[in-house]
């Protein structure tokens, strides 16, 4: 089923796609193929942030649920090498760096739905070479699927042109019946993790968890504010693989999430610098800071600078291809 859920700020219809199963219904937005809303079966409050209003979505909450591409993260310096050409990006990250691909990114586009299934929707983009200093025509699909308490999001890619392509999905989660994620358990089970400078920029050296406070190789319990930081990539492996679990989150009320995916980084984010403003939520009030974590499946970031990182390049007609699945129980 699909309603109509807003108008951009340029004058574009957004339409908003129902699809589940008898135990989990999601929402998607053609906004930036927005994951907006996720409810489990016999849980009477979400497990995503989310909005009921587009507005929020050009707005402060412009990463929430989104798919941020064409490449996700930070690009050091706004600039990068691509084919043997330089290329540069806008600076939109402290003034000298890109984040999630500036404004041209796939999180601020109109999708186009193009198949939908009381289970399915296919949602589908195309832009233009040159578009935020990326090179080549660009072609997306992204299919969220629904199997029992599964979800399930392929995305693929391609370019007729050499180009940079890491995309994940952005959601936020909070398990519990109000928002933030204080006393949630979490384990991810990655041993390194990728070095950020002051800046937060990723400075090529990979890091062992053992011995720091990132080590959730065991589980450990999240404390939701600010005595602890988390804005890093951890690393599975050099490239993708088959479906493997990335991480698991508990909340206090005994919701679970599990989540895989054939990316071989996972980039967790504690939304420590979020302000909603006064935008309606899911949850009745605005977000604030630390009302929820971020668990983003993707490339290392850091690759479009660092060569011993594993390669985001493609060549032009090559394909990108990732899976994420989310699976809930209680």
């Amino acid at each position: 089923m699909s309603d109509f859920f807003g108008v951009t700020g340029s004058g574009e219809d957004v339409h908003a796609i129902d699809i589940g199963s008898e135990a989990l219904r999601v929402r998607v937005l053609t906004f930036g193929a927005v994951l907006n809303d996720v409810r489990l079966e016999g849980v009477a409050h979400p497990l995503t942030l989310g909005a009921p209003d587009i507005a929020a979505y050009e707005g402060p909450l412009a990463s929430f649920g989104a798919l941020m591409g064409p490449v996700v993260n930070r690009i050091h310096g706004a600039a990068a090498r691509i084919a043997g050409q330089e290329h540069r990006f806008e600076a939109n990250f402290e003034g000298k760096h890109t984040l999630h691909s500036g404004g041209g990114g796939t999180h601020e586009q109109v999708w186009r739905l193009t198949e939908q299934s009381p289970r399915s929707a296919t949602l589908e983009l195309t832009l233009p070479d040159g578009l935020g200093g990326f090179p080549g025509n660009r072609w997306f699909r992204a299919i969220y699927t629904v199997k029992a308490n599964a979800l399930t999001l392929e995305v693929t890619a391609s370019s007729d042109a050499p180009t940079l392509l890491s995309l994940a999905n952005h959601s936020y989660w909070a398990l519990d019946s109000t928002p933030g994620f204080a006393g949630h358990g979490i384990t991810i089970p990655a041993g390194r993790y990728v070095e950020a400078g002051d800046d937060l920029m990723p400075t090529g050296t990979i890091l062992d968890v053992a011995g720091t406070p990132f080590d959730a190789r065991a589980g450990r319990m999240l404390s939701g504010g600010e005595s602890e930081f988390f804005d890093l990539n951890y690393c599975f492996c050099e490239g993708d693989r088959a479906l493997h679990e990335v991480a698991r989150l508990r909340g206090r009320e005994g919701i679970e999430m599990s989540m895989e995916s054939t990316a071989p980084g996972l980039q967790v984010y504690d939304c420590g610098t979020i302000d909603g403003g006064p935008h309606r939520t899911h949850h009745g009030a605005p977000y604030r800071r630390y009302a929820g974590v971020a668990l983003e499946a993707q490339r290392w970031p850091g690759a479009a600078r660092h060569s011993a990182f594993p390669s985001i390049e493609y060549s032009a007609g090559a394909r990108f291809h990732q899976i994420t699945r989310w699976r809930f129980s209680r």
